[in-house]
């Protein structure tokens, strides 16, 4: 199986985040920081190069394909600002109140946090990192 490229380093956020070049963007993730720990109980972690991490669980597919990822995470973009929340049962009600963004079938995208209902965020983040312990229970 080959070894898989997103997984923790030793590299730390706040030096990650000082590197993101525009200043409104690099407060929001410090913000996001401070939100997906609150939310989540988790401290954050560098996931590969460019994602900030929250918690971790370990998957595996019904292909046999298996491996571990954050529960939660976000990644500063060209474009907008990635956050890796995943699916559960209250996810529709919640981004109806959230504000503006894009979804993908496991990410937001947002440009800027004060498009968003920062109380919403919060709990999709709870629900998304409570979702994933459930399903994938054991770290």
């Amino acid at each position: 199986m080959a070894e898989q490229k997103t997984k923790p380093t030793e590299h730390t956020v706040t030096s990650f985040l000082d590197h993101v070049t525009d200043e409104n963007v690099r407060r929001d993730c410090f913000d996001l920081v401070q939100l997906m720990e609150r939310a989540t109980g988790f401290p954050p972690v560098m996931w590969g190069a460019s994602i900030v991490g929250f918690g971790q669980y370990h998957y595996k597919y019904e292909s046999g394909h298996e491996g571990d990822a954050c529960l939660v995470g976000f990644s500063p973009r060209k474009q907008n600002i990635s956050l890796y929340i995943m699916g559960f049962d209250n996810r529709p009600a919640l981004l109806d109140k959230l504000g503006k963004y894009k979804a993908g079938k496991g990410c937001l995208y947002i440009k800027k946090l004060s498009d968003v209902d920062g109380q919403v965020l919060e709990q999709l983040v709870k629900e998304s990192a409570a979702y994933l312990q459930k399903k994938y229970p054991g770290k």
